[in-house]
């Protein structure tokens, strides 16, 4: 492993709160408790904390690489080409600190990442609700794909009865050192992609691969209110982290079914409801539907066609966000009669007998 200039600016036998000349087993012992207590699940806003710790225990915890970092501590900042170039040792790109990613860039890479802990991936799923549902809210299940250790090979990649073995060409390290000079770049190995270990006889189930697609069911929380095409995130339900890294979110995309009688304008509901004439001329009192019990309304004399008429908190219940309760808006809708019989034609005709000039031909006289 290249001299990192990180290794010269923290102790990690600090960190870990053990000295120089602490075993093995001291050093894993000191790393489990404090990754226990600084862990970002238990300990939120402790994340830098655990990743200081994860990284004094990636140095420490690997005896060929702690026998590197204590010997560059004992060397000095020159073991690792930090000084200047008459002292004959090699330059790495991801020792130049900011100059690493000028040259990253010039070589299309850039700073090498510290080894660590990594966070698990962000996940997406999908959630089809009926319009009551998102409406009032529920809770549910959804079914999240993730890939898992193999059953069948318990994630080594190889067959039952078989086994791996060190990479011969990286010598399981993952990686290769190309020697450019004045830079030494690292590529991963393409013999073992980077795993360090070889599979001879693949395994059937996962291909080698050492995981698994598998749905898992996971409970969410849908709030009231919740609209068609909304995302919810439930966070700490992802993909879970390398090591003890914390997992990633999952996004719930949601699909909301439309209702047969009931529109949505934000937080209120729609409703058209059909009158006859001499309802909306006369004044009535009608029945609409609500999510709930139906409710009575008051339909006013000389009511137009389109009029709107609104029933306040029958709508979208409050959400927990502080939103108020939405009304439902009642779109009054005037029927105009196909055909009539002869006694609705005879009063119809009486009516228009005693009726105003219609407003065109008022216009018309003008």
């Amino acid at each position: 492993m290249p001299v990192q200039r990180e290794w010269f600016e923290k102790d990690y036998y600090k960190i870990l709160g053990v000295p120089p000349t602490a075993s093995d087993k001291e050093i894993t012992r000191a790393y489990r408790k404090l990754a226990k207590q600084y862990h970002p699940d238990a300990n939120p806003g402790s994340e830098e904390r655990f990743k200081e710790i994860s990284a004094a225990h990636d140095v420490l915890g690997d005896p060929a690489t702690r026998k590197e970092y204590d010997e560059a501590r004992r060397l000095g900042p020159m073991a690792g080409g930090f000084g200047g170039p008459g002292g004959g040792t090699t330059f790495r790109v991801e020792d130049l600190g900011d100059l690493g990613d000028l040259f990253g860039g010039l070589f299309g890479r850039g700073r090498r990442r510290t080894a660590g802990p990594q966070r698990g991936a962000d996940v997406e799923a999908e959630l089809h609700l009926s319009f009551e549902d998102a409406v009032r809210g529920v809770t549910t299940s959804v079914n999240v794909p993730q890939d898992a250790r193999c059953r069948t090979c318990n994630g080594t990649g190889a067959a039952p009865g078989t086994s791996t073995h060190v990479c011969e060409r990286c010598g399981g390290r993952g990686t290769l050192d190309d020697n450019q000079g004045l830079f030494s770049l690292s590529t991963i190995c393409p013999r073992c992609n980077g795993r360090g270990r070889v599979v001879d006889t693949p395994c059937p189930t996962c291909a080698g691969t050492g995981t698994e697609r598998r749905n898992r069911q996971v409970k969410v929380r849908i709030p009231p209110g919740v609209e068609d095409g909304q995302r919810i995130r439930v966070k700490g339900r992802g993909a879970p982290g390398q090591g003890m890294a914390p997992p990633g979110d999952l996004y719930v995309s949601v699909h909301v079914r439309p209702h047969p009688k009931f529109g949505r304008r934000g937080n209120n509901l729609t409703y058209t409801v059909p009158i006859t004439f001499p309802e909306a001329a006369l004044g009535t009192v009608i029945t609409v539907p609500t999510l709930d019990e139906p409710v009575r309304v008051r339909v006013p004399a000389g009511t137009a066609p389109g009029t709107v008429l609104r029933v306040k908190g029958h709508g979208v219940p409050a959400g927990r966000n502080g939103s108020k309760p939405g009304d439902l808006l009642v779109k009054v809708d005037v029927v105009v009669p196909r055909s009539l019989t002869e006694e609705q034609r005879a009063a119809v005709e009486s009516l228009a007998a005693v009726t105003d000039p219609a407003p065109r031909e008022r216009l018309e006289e003008v």
